[in-house]
């Protein structure tokens, strides 16, 4: 009995779940000690107690007596298979006695038979069931979020990158990438380390090869520094790929490259055209050239691409600088020379948007008379429609409807009478593109100022590099006496141009035809007969602040070849003996703000355009201005006088400022025939376009 109350005890659980019953209904066969069953109410009351939740349960059992597992779900409210029945039963001998005390032995079933409710162990093992699973759902999602964090970075997010890399590069093949930007400084120090090592390459053969190990060193660390994944190499290749389109093809090539790289119905071009229309463009063109470049060619071999180089490095940035916007671009290598376009726009859009500048200017301006003469008009008079105006306008009306059908009374189908209307339409825009005069462009004379300034601002810098200046003292070039000086000459011409590429599928090149091309290098070329360094044609001085045209030299009034109209050409004085423009070197970073900054007010304070037009006198401009009107008008003594003082007047100058003693010393203690050296100094720093004129 002791061994039942304390399993009983133990299965009871009377606090179970706000005192529910956990043990439903206790059977044991066959009974002894006791004469009631195990499951009584006075039983139950012995096993847990007086109590009044005790009783509460011993009543509840007993109510349970004799009830199947559904009747006693329904009885308790609860589902039928959260009650569990155990039983268990074995074979035994039983012991008891009979009337006389005598002992008696008989075989029976010894049996225990018990219900549960397991209500409350279903309820806490479906609550750890569904948390079970909400553990597993975050830790699934968890493991996807990481996984695809890992494919966005990795494939997803690169793959984007990339097609946007060629959208924005479709959009606008001039932008500059934005990898390229980033990493900028890291490259130009790379850089600067191969170029220190290819310097010392030029001493022997094994510093040759030191130097191209520095080289692949470089390329690797370089190649470790796009990223340890394939897809950031993938996308510093694509970068790359469009820098150097953008850098080969330049501004000419752009709309090539717009052309075939734009989708069509949802999808790239897959067959490369290079030979796409042209497009007529308002810019001003710019030829540079390197000043005795045969003779560099003929001493340096193959060394003379890197002075060729050194050169671009400081021309190209200053044009970019300086170049309003993104206008300013570097068009063609062409060995020695170089050719410069700052690009104004489209013939179509410069003269569209001017036309509505205009209508909204005239609008403003005339719409309130027009509509009060409208107003007078209508109250004075009634609309009169007389048959012969309707005659008239059904005639009119179908002349103009036969028109775009036919001509000449034979018919065209719609897509001649497309191309017809194309060809009118260019038409009208060539005859618009040579009568428009680019003066009236709101904010031209910037655009140009900039752009002239942008090549005073090479030349400058071309006498400042360091490494410029170290071709100077090269015994190849100079004898190792530093006879020769890197310099160049610039010639500049404004109008518009057909921007396009030439050649064929094999090979093709982005270049502008044009008149004005042409002009700008005969403007270069005229460089070395005037003897001047620079060299403007009007077209481009009609477009120039009047501050920076007060600054410029009228030389000469000229017909060029292939035109009999006169025009007249100028030039900026700009002389680099003894301008120490060292000091007035500034970092590519102020250099940028000035350029930022433009106001007209620059050409009076720059310190670059001041120091090499140090050696201009008002003396001189006198004598010179003067001279150039009597040779224009053909007075000849008159002229010679006035331009010989002036070429005089330019020597003296060069000897007062003091930059030409040492020189003369030189001669004087050097020279077999000092006198004449003296004078042919005396003569290469005069007064060049005065005498060319004399002669």
């Amino acid at each position: 009995l002791d061994s039942t109350y304390s399993w009983i005890m133990g299965v009871v659980a009377p606090n179970v779940e706000d005192g529910s019953l956990y043990l439903l209904k206790l059977g044991i066969t066959p009974g002894r000690c006791v004469e009631d069953d195990l499951s009584s109410y006075n039983l139950c009351t012995q096993f847990v107690g007086d109590s009044e939740a005790g009783a509460e349960q011993c009543a509840e059992r007993r109510d349970l007596e004799g009830l199947s597992q559904p009747e006693m779900a329904d009885y308790l409210g609860i589902r039928v298979g959260s009650i569990v029945e155990h039983s268990v039963s074995q074979n035994g001998t039983l012991l008891t006695f009979d009337e006389n005390g005598s002992e008696m032995y008989t075989d029976e079933i010894f049996s225990v038979q018990s219900c549960f409710d397991e209500t409350y162990t279903i309820r806490t093992a479906a609550r750890a069931s569904v948390m079970l699973q909400l553990t597993l759902l975050l830790c699934v999602l968890g493991g996807l979020s990481v996984l695809r964090r890992d494919a966005e970075v990795l494939v997803l997010g690169p793959l984007r990158r990339m097609l946007k890399i060629v959208a924005r590069y479709a959009q606008n093949p001039l932008v500059q990438p934005k990898l390229g930007r980033m990493r900028s400084s890291r490259r130009h120090k790379l850089s600067q380390r191969v170029i220190s090592r290819d310097d010392d390459s030029m001493s022997s053969y094994s510093s040759e090869s030191t130097a191209t190990d520095g080289k692949n060193s470089a390329w690797r660390n370089d190649s470790f520094a796009l990223g340890s994944y394939e897809t950031e190499q993938l996308i510093a290749a694509v970068t790359k790929i469009t820098d150097l389109l953008r850098k080969c093809w330049g501004v000419a090539g752009a709309d090539i490259i717009s052309t075939n790289l734009a989708t069509r119905e949802g999808e790239l071009a897959e067959v490369f055209n290079p030979t796409v229309p042209g497009k007529s463009v308002y810019a001003l063109f710019a030829f540079a050239a390197i000043n005795d470049f045969d003779h560099a060619l003929r001493n340096l071999g193959g060394d003379v691409m890197i002075l060729i180089n050194d050169v671009a490095q400081v021309l190209h940035g200053e044009v970019f600088r300086w170049g309003f916007g993104d206008s300013g671009q570097c068009n063609k290598n062409l060995g020695g020379a170089f050719l410069m376009v700052f690009r104004i726009g489209l013939v179509k859009e410069v003269i569209k948007k001017l036309e509505q500048a205009t209508d909204v200017i005239w609008t403003k301006t005339s719409q309130p008379k027009v509509s009060q003469a409208l107003k007078r008009r209508g109250r004075q008079q009634q609309p009169n429609f007389s048959p012969s105006v309707h005659r008239d306008s059904s005639n009119s009306a179908e002349t103009n409807s036969s028109i775009p059908g036919s001509v000449g009374g034979k018919s065209f189908d719609s897509k001649s009478r497309h191309a017809l209307r194309r060809i009118n339409d260019s038409q009208r825009v060539s005859v618009k593109a040579m009568s428009l005069s680019l003066a009236s462009l709101p904010g031209i004379s910037t655009f140009t100022d900039r752009a002239v300034i942008g090549m005073l601002k090479a030349f400058a810098s071309i006498h400042r590099d360091h490494k410029l200046r170290s071709w100077n003292n090269d015994i190849r070039l100079g004898y190792g006496v530093g006879a020769f000086t890197v310099s160049m000459i610039y010639g500049m011409d404004a109008g518009w141009a057909v921007e396009g590429a030439v050649g064929s599928e094999y090979k093709i090149d982005a270049t502008y035809l044009s008149p004005h091309v042409n002009m700008a290098s005969r403007m270069m070329s005229a460089c070395k007969q005037y003897g001047v360094s620079i060299m403007l044609s009007q077209a481009v001085q009609e477009l120039m602040s009047d501050v920076a045209r007060s600054k410029l030299r009228h030389l000469d009034t000229v017909t060029v070849k292939g035109s009999s109209v006169k025009q007249k050409i100028y030039t900026y004085d700009a002389r680099h003996r003894g301008a120490d423009f060292f000091l007035y070197s500034r970092s590519d970073e102020q250099a940028d703000v000035d350029a930022d900054r433009y106001t007209p007010n620059i050409w009076n304070t720059d310190q670059d355009l001041k120091a090499m037009r140090q050696h201009v006198t008002e003396d001189f401009l006198a004598e010179f201005n003067e001279g150039r009107k009597m040779f224009l008008l053909g007075e000849w003594s008159g002229a010679q006088k006035r331009l010989e003082r002036a070429n005089e007047l330019m020597v003296e100058n060069a000897l007062e400022d003091g930059f030409l003693e040492e020189e003369l010393e030189e001669i004087q203690n050097q020279a077999l025939n000092p006198k004449e050296a003296a004078e042919e100094l005396k003569k290469e720093n005069g007064d060049g376009p005065s005498q060319c004129l004399l002669d």
